[in-house]
């Protein structure tokens, strides 16, 4: 197994030091190569390091300091208009479906959760983000950089901190049915004595063989 999936944990407590755009743009590209349903790749990021934008990130957040003190900020938007007709079909033909095969595609609500309303493709969009979201925590480990996810926040899901949400979504110029679905806190870790023990489930307890419940010898 990787170490970067055995050493990573949510840290929380950031040293001054700032990581550098090289680094951050290499986060980023692992985000952008996170594998995607059907290749829709329904996610924007943006990588937050202005003060004052942080400083309002961390009340969006519920005064979770360590994004105030982060080196940067990378917010996970879920971008539900990858969905829209035209910008899908584009998808599907860049893949070298036929458009026999993409129509039936389309009609099919399993493979086009638009067909299922705005809260399937919601929701699709943000299963999709968490892929990208895992793909940066560990590109980040990897470079000796600690983050943490933040999903407790203001947003469409929480239905919180409405009036601030707004504001941030103006500063930041977020298009409409574009969301704010988690943000990942960047930096170096200033207590790394201190490191968490990684406290997990028994393997056996959420992993069955062939059937539920089955142990895997």
């Amino acid at each position: 197994m990787i170490k970067e999936i055995i050493e990573r944990s949510s840290i929380r407590s950031y040293t001054d030091k700032k990581i550098s755009d090289s680094d951050i743009k290499t986060i980023l590209e692992a985000g952008r190569l996170a594998p995607s349903w059907m290749n829709v790749q329904p996610w924007h990021f943006i990588s937050v390091s202005d003060e004052q934008t942080k400083d309002l990130l961390c009340k969006l957040s519920f005064g979770q300091n360590q994004v105030r003190t982060a080196s940067h900020v990378i917010l996970c938007l879920a971008d539900t208009t990858a969905w829209d007709d035209n910008k899908f079909r584009k998808i599907l033909q860049a893949k070298g479906s036929t458009e026999e095969q993409i129509n039936a595609i389309i009609q099919n609500p399993t493979l086009y959760p638009k067909l299922k309303g705005d809260e399937r493709v919601l929701l699709r969009t943000a299963e999709q983000c968490t892929y990208a979201m895992a793909y940066m925590g560990l590109q980040a480990q990897n470079l000796g950089i600690s983050s943490c996810v933040i999903g407790a926040l203001g947003n469409e899901f929480t239905e919180s901190n409405q009036d601030l949400y707004l504001e941030i979504r103006k500063k930041l110029n977020i298009p409409e049915k574009v969301y704010l679905m988690a943000m990942l806190t960047l930096g170096y870790n200033a207590k790394p004595e201190l490191q968490m023990k990684k406290l997990r489930k028994p393997f056996d307890e959420v992993v069955s063989y062939e059937t539920y419940g089955q142990k895997f010898n």
